[in-house]
């Protein structure tokens, strides 16, 4: 609303993520306050509170939801739930800060634009890397014509079958939507996008090599851009752990930048020079994209993730693992 002053925050699902990657950042960015967090669990609710200074939790969402005092909220339980409780806080009169990937499917990724089209209130997906220094050097980098015109970009992210055992929920497609990928990919999806705009076409092939679970475990993506440039994405999750690698390329007429996605330094090579970056992100990594979103909230500045774009990477998704 426009007479809002400070964006007060409510969270549902108060797990890993919001322990530290943006639950705190929610308390330190301007304008904004964190007052009340949710999780089924009432115990794990309340320990959280205590711990992080909230005043209020509950175990129930409608609870929250019903909260005059919570104007915003933010959705960080697993995808299956996103869209209901998306819904929910719309209706409720709440605007929306909501995790990737946005929802499970591109229908349901409808669903979700038509209330927010509907609503008078606001909805940021959570693409965080949008605004960490290493990927505002790549895209500066891109925006300069540091390389000279793009021709294409290569991205490798390949790890072991274990890569991340504790989060075993990721491994239920009723879930996550299908495995590591969706939840390690719409991050790196949505930067080649953020990076290179819109598309003409994408494919993929996705496939189970390992057979250790129920979920695609490699998956094979390109995609051409309407600007000309190629893309081509290799995701794996059944690899030996000496064979890891996390790189992604972007090679120009003039030269090529190198990053990861897990190292915060990337590597500029172009007229017979090369040089090195190092980056530090935010304690609580997701903080600059709060600030940009409570701004957003505030009428401050556009939106920089609206749902949209949130449908681009789910499309893309499908497209990769044919869906």
């Amino acid at each position: 609303m426009a007479d809002k002053k400070t964006i007060k925050w409510g969270i549902i699902g108060c797990g890993d993520v919001a322990e530290v990657k943006s639950g705190p950042a929610f308390q330190k960015c301007e304008n904004s306050q964190l007052l009340g967090v949710m999780r089924r669990n009432g115990d794990l609710a309340k320990d959280f509170a205590k711990r992080h200074n909230v005043p209020t939790w509950f175990d129930d969402a409608a609870k929250l939801f019903n909260n005059q005092d919570i104007n915003a909220v933010y959705v960080a339980t697993p995808p299956s739930t996103h869209l209901d409780y998306a819904l929910k806080a719309l209706k409720a009169g709440k605007d929306v800060y909501i995790e990737k990937p946005m929802v499970l499917s591109s229908k349901e990724a409808s669903l979700l634009e038509n209330a927010v089209n509907e609503s008078n209130n606001k909805l940021v997906v959570a693409h965080y890397r949008r605004f960490l220094p290493i990927y505002l050097k790549v895209k500066a980098l891109i925006d300069s014509n540091a390389i000279g015109a793009i021709k294409f970009v290569d991205l490798r992210f390949l790890q072991p079958h274990d890569f991340n055992d504790k989060a075993t929920w990721r491994l239920d497609a009723e879930v996550s939507g299908g495995g590591y990928f969706h939840d390690i990919a719409p991050h790196q999806i949505d930067l080649m996008y953020h990076f290179f705009g819109a598309y003409n076409s994408a494919k993929g092939i996705a496939v189970n090599q390992s057979k250790n679970n129920k979920v695609d475990d490699t998956v094979n993506g390109i995609i051409d851009f309407k600007n000309g440039i190629q893309f081509r994405g290799m995701w794996s999750f059944a690899i030996p752990k000496y064979l890891e690698e996390d790189c992604c390329t972007i090679f120009g007429e003039e030269g090529k930048i190198a990053f990861s996605f897990y190292e915060e330094k990337l590597t500029l090579d172009a007229k017979g020079e090369s040089q090195t970056f190092n980056f530090k992100n935010p304690i609580n990594i997701q903080q600059p994209m709060i600030q940009e979103t409570v701004n957003y909230f505030l009428g401050k500045r556009n939106n920089p993730c609206p749902v949209k774009e949130g449908i681009v990477v789910i499309n893309l998704m499908e497209a990769f693992t044919n869906a």
